[in-house]
């Protein structure tokens, strides 16, 4: 009988900034008229989205092509791409246009107005990869219970050690000094190993304390933030993981319809990789969803919703020799948990590498050598 337990549907999304040839943000208009290649916040924000696919390396050969076909054109126009998440040099927020929407779709264009305001221009320009996932049909029916139920599960423990991945993932520790300000110059070292996942990144402006009872409870919870004006819309709650419905993105497709897949938001363009991304880290997220999914399940809480935005945060500090995780050393929490997916996986030969791949990166030293201020450090 095969072994439906590492199938599944795979999809990503790569967000990266257009820069001119002085590596500043490109101010013409977006490009391309592909739908795989879209925008974000921002007209020079690119958005690459591949298809569904049936496997990681499917799924990332179809990200180079569509990279490989955005560079073409970027090229033709004297542009190119920065494989980095924090944004380069700006002078001020008149060089970040709001993406550009007319007729029908005029709503997108008020939105992104609404969050600048509410948030500002720069926020916005943080960059990252979104994976998507869905478990083959197959290997959820051998929980016997319905699929709505173990997504929803499986997003009770994703957000609870989303601060594995940020460990395991940050790569952004530098940033421009003009993000905090305009017309300023310089590089500087943030403290952090990922900005946008640190307590400067994407949150909201509020702690969400989400009711976690079920699905429906869950997705009235978030109604009842939009009919108070504290959320513009669903896509506005900037939590780590997701959970989506086929086709349409809405919370009463979500209702009606049920969930199609997670979405994990928090990985750093890695600008070591290419593409922006390992395909390797991809591959341990992916046991990673799996393991989660076989956990226990648990009462979400206000305060474990809490601690697990605050640990998310923690994990993405530089030094991270004094972070605890449930008052245990994060590092030693992070080889607990890899040992737990080892003995999950043990009969699977195919995941060993991929498990002790992550594990050496607890083993890297962070260096960091700062110049005489103390406070900056220029590359």
């Amino acid at each position: 009988m095969e072994n439906y337990i590492f199938k599944g549907k795979f999809g990503l999304e790569r967000e990266t900034l257009r820069i001119d040839k002085n590596s500043r943000l490109a101010q013409s208009p977006h490009p391309f008229y592909d739908e795989h290649l879209s925008r974000d916040f921002c007209e020079n924000q690119l958005e690459i989205i591949t298809p569904v696919c049936n496997s990681i390396e499917e799924v990332m050969k179809s990200l180079e092509t569509l990279d490989r076909n955005a560079r073409i054109i970027l090229n033709q126009n004297g542009e190119s791409l920065w494989l980095y998440s924090n944004p380069p040099h700006i002078d001020n927020e008149s060089e970040i246009p709001i993406a550009q929407y007319d007729g029908i779709l005029s709503a997108k264009h008020d939105y992104r107005i609404s969050l600048a305001r509410r948030y500002g221009k720069r926020m916005m320009l943080y960059s990252g990869i979104h994976f998507n996932f869905s478990f083959s049909d197959k290997y959820l029916e051998t929980f016997g219970t319905d699929n709505n139920t173990l997504y929803f599960r499986l997003l009770k423990q994703v957000s609870r050690y989303s601060w594995l991945i940020v460990l395991l993932t940050s790569a952004s520790p530098m940033y421009d000094l003009s993000f905090d300000k305009d017309n300023t110059q310089g590089t500087a070292f943030s403290g952090f190993s990922s900005m946008r996942n640190s307590r400067r990144g994407y949150w909201n402006q509020f702690v969400p304390q989400l009711d976690y009872t079920d699905l429906p409870a869950y997705i009235r919870s978030i109604q009842n933030y939009i009919k108070k004006g504290v959320l513009f819309s669903a896509g506005e709650l900037y939590l780590p993981v997701r959970l989506k419905p086929r086709g349409e993105n809405s919370l009463e497709a979500l209702l009606s319809g049920g969930v199609d897949h997670i979405e994990l938001r928090m990985f750093d363009l890695n600008p070591l990789e290419k593409l922006g991304v390992s395909q390797k880290d991809l591959e341990f997220a992916h046991l990673f969803l799996i393991y989660l999914l076989n956990k226990e399940d648990f009462d979400f809480t206000p305060e474990l919703q809490k601690k697990a935005i605050e640990n998310h945060q923690k994990s993405a500090l530089y030094d991270i020799s004094d972070v605890m995780i449930d008052n245990v050393p994060i590092k030693e929490s992070a080889n607990n948990f890899l040992d737990e997916m080892e003995k999950f996986f043990a009969e699977y030969s195919e995941t060993h590498d991929i498990i002790a791949y992550e594990r050496r990166k607890l083993n890297v030293e962070r260096i960091c050598e700062k110049i005489k201020s103390g406070s900056e450090m220029y590359v």
